[in-house]
């Protein structure tokens, strides 16, 4: 250690070194080790010191522990056995890509603070509209614009945040929210809208969830029942937001209907629509797959998350609007310490305006090294190859009279259960897990416990989906016998 205690370049580089080898040895042998963590709650800490070192410790020190007490704690998320809630694939560009944002330590909050961070940012997201077949509207030299979120769940809170100025005349950030906005979404909404809901001041009471069809789809006819009583009721229709690929069962509100339902209304009177497609917005890479997105022409935001589906280590939210000055002009605030000459210019982007936090990271770095190693091409190679997977194993479901589908499959998720009752499947599911050869996740469809079998990390080929089938089979025969 250096008299400054400072690691010094050398020394960082021999580090350095020492854990890209790591984890390239990690990933090499993943597969080889229980998908989800067997310790017990407390276990972790139980191995820790109970006060921070005095003095510093060499660094030898730190990769044992790592080893002897991290390792062991880890549910393996990029384990190509893992098909446990969506795909995670921090793939190696990305990780790379997040080396070197950590290294360069720029913040992003202005332009001006660090422009390569802004620029390339803005150019990526641009890419991203032509590559997945987003309306041109998005564009950032249309009067849209993208910008990276930590995740949908803060994408969806600033989607709520505009929306919110836009039906008061941009009057609630200076007079408070008002008792009568309503937020619609469906019953099979990701959580985060709800949470979106409460911290934007407008209370729980405001939402109204809006029931699903067979296929647990938002129901255009009951959008449109729930608004027209609201506005009956005196109540301002403020934000509707839709889902591509819902948490559970990954299904698609149809778009274009539900703006079918806001176009009826007077312009003035019109909600914010929002589309979130966290994991699915991925697959419209493909273009016989972009079918998800019929109607999204019409929509004022929407965003996905290349950090699912689209190999770029978390955090990577992918956000756009359709008119950024209704964003910017909902979160903006300027404060003299802020003041440069490229924000008064009104010639650069400060995504400060499009964000919560004021800081922000360099994440457009490793979306930008993804893009560039994998080129579109091999993006769309291993999507397609992901759904051909998800394909085969609905088939063995269907075809082993044991069990059955809970809903077709869609794109990359089959959602499937023994034919017996709810707590057999839940057995079912706690064995496996417990195996450590694979990790699944369950739902509730239509009041039934269902398995969800998630297929896309990074890894994953049809010998790891065909060994967790077989396990599945052999766990369920067992269970069977007793």
């Amino acid at each position: 250690m250096s008299d400054e205690y400072h690691m010094t370049p050398d020394e960082f580089r021999r580090w350095g070194k020492e854990l890209v080898d790591w984890i390239a040895d990690f990933r090499e042998r993943v597969e080889e080790l229980p998908v989800c963590s067997q310790v017990a709650p407390g276990e972790i800490r139980s191995k820790l010191p109970d006060a921070a070192p005095e003095a510093g410790e060499p660094f030898e020190r730190v990769i044992e522990d790592l080893n002897r007490i991290v390792l062991p704690g880890i549910t393996h998320w990029q384990s190509p056995s893992f098909f446990a809630y969506f795909p995670s694939n921090a793939s190696l560009p990305s990780v790379l890509g997040d080396l070197v944002s950590t290294g360069l330590g720029v913040q992003g909050m202005l332009w001006s603070t660090s422009p390569a961070c802004t620029e390339l940012e803005t150019h990526v997201l641009d890419w991203l509209v032509p590559a997945l077949g987003l309306p041109e509207a998005f564009l950032s030299t249309a009067g849209g614009g993208g910008v990276i979120q930590d995740s949908a769940s803060s994408a969806t809170l600033c989607a709520l945040l505009a929306a919110r100025e836009r039906a008061t005349g941009f009057a609630a950030t200076t007079e408070g929210t008002p008792a009568n906005l309503t937020v619609y979404t469906s019953t099979q909404a990701h959580s985060s809208v709800e949470k979106a809901v409460r911290i934007a001041g407008l209370g729980t009471a405001s939402m109204r969830l809006i029931e699903t069809d067979d296929q647990f789809r938002m129901r255009p006819d009951a959008l449109a029942a729930a608004i027209e009583e609201d506005l009956a009721a005196g109540r301002v229709p403020a934000f509707v937001s839709a889902t591509v690929g819902t948490t559970s069962s990954l299904a698609i509100d149809p778009i274009a209907e539900i703006a079918d339902v806001l176009a009826r209304l007077p312009e003035d009177r019109r909600p914010w629509l929002h589309v979130d497609a966290a994991m699915a917005g991925t697959a419209a890479i493909c273009p016989e797959m972009r079918s998800i997105h019929e109607g999204l022409e019409r929509v004022d935001s929407y965003c996905f998350n290349p950090h699912k589906w689209m190999f770029t280590a978390f955090d990577c939210d992918c956000f756009w609007v359709r008119d950024r000055s209704v964003l910017v002009r909902a979160l903006s605030v300027l404060p003299e310490y802020l003041r440069n000459t490229a924000t008064e210019s009104g010639k650069v982007i400060d995504y400060r305006d499009w964000q919560i936090p004021l800081g922000r990271r360099f994440r457009s770095l490793k979306l930008w090294f993804v893009l560039r190693w994998y080129g579109l091409d091999g993006i769309r190679h291993h999507v397609r190859r992901h759904v051909e997977l998800a394909e085969c194993f609905a088939a063995w479901v269907e075809e082993d009279d044991r069990f059955e589908l809970a809903v077709p499959r869609s794109l990359n998720l089959v959602c499937f259960r023994l034919c017996g009752g709810d707590e057999d499947n839940e057995r079912l599911l706690e064995r496996l897990n417990a195996t450590g050869a694979l990790y699944l996740t369950h739902t509730r469809l239509g009041d039934r416990y269902v398995l969800r079998m998630s297929i896309g990390q990074t890894w994953t080929e049809e010998r790891h989906v065909r060994d967790a089938w077989d396990r599945i089979r052999e766990v369920a025969g067992r269970l069977f016998s007793e």
